[in-house]
């Protein structure tokens, strides 16, 4: 199985490079606007998509104006059954959206693979509310499988300005076996991982090339990097708290 698996993400990673480069170099195009207007770029997701929001974020090689958008309640560590069915709530999202520096001409992605629940949808409305350019990360495969929990109908893909489709198969797992009845692991957050860096590599390239530094973290454990990223963080702590 372990081959196996390496094989299937290797084809999901072959797909997403293929058909989704069009879609990755416009998100990144946007992104690199953003950080040259003096923007910062948000990020959403709820459950394990949470992850993909801590994966660029404060992040050696990445860029610094990264900003999460955490609900503990959505996340997983205060109970993972209860935040399963907030997800599910239609509205519950205007509770934390609307304190949100969001500001025009920013750029939110919003996470969601399945795209079919309430919370990712109305996140993404309310961004584009904002004025900020959203891009929404989901399998169009899987939201086309299912209905949409959310008032309107919509899913994630019909809420955001720019969809990036990760190809994950209806459920997730990508894996069977004849001496099993479910299908088994995942491959959304190995994927989505690798888009998003693959987006922001593609964005700083933009910067670097229109002559612009793009601000980039260094690890803190080379040294000399301290001072590098003590620079960086002030330039952006106030809009990114959680840098402090």
């Amino acid at each position: 199985m372990m081959n196996t698996y390496f094989d299937r993400i290797g084809e999901l990673l072959n797909k997403v490079q293929r058909e989704e480069s069009a879609q990755m170099r416009e998100a990144a195009e946007k992104v690199a606007a953003c950080i040259e207007d003096g923007g910062i770029i948000h990020l959403f997701g709820c459950g394990h998509s949470h992850i993909l929001t801590e994966e660029v974020f404060y992040r050696a090689g990445g860029l610094v104006p990264i900003r999460p958008i955490f609900v503990e309640k959505l996340m997983l560590h205060e109970g993972a059954v209860r935040s399963s069915e907030l997800e599910r709530q239609n509205d519950l999202a205007v509770d934390f959206m609307q304190e949100q520096d969001i500001r025009e001409g920013e750029v939110v992605f919003v996470l969601s693979t399945s795209g079919r629940n309430p919370v990712p949808v109305d996140v993404a409305l309310m961004a584009k509310e904002k004025g900020a350019f959203t891009v929404g990360i989901t399998s169009l495969e899987y939201s086309k499988s299912q209905p949409s929990r959310h008032v309107s109908g919509k899913h994630l893909a019909d809420a955001v300005d720019l969809v990036v489709d990760n190809y994950s198969v209806k459920g997730d797992a990508v894996l069977s076996h004849p001496g099993m009845k479910v299908p088994f692991t995942p491959s959304s957050t190995v994927v989505g991982a690798t888009l998003l860096n693959a987006i922001f590599a593609e964005a700083i390239e933009i910067m670097i090339e229109r002559g612009t530094q793009p601000p980039v973290f260094l690890s803190g454990n080379i040294d000399g990097s301290d001072a590098h990223n003590h620079a960086l963080i002030e330039k952006y702590k106030e809009r990114i708290t959680l840098l402090s």
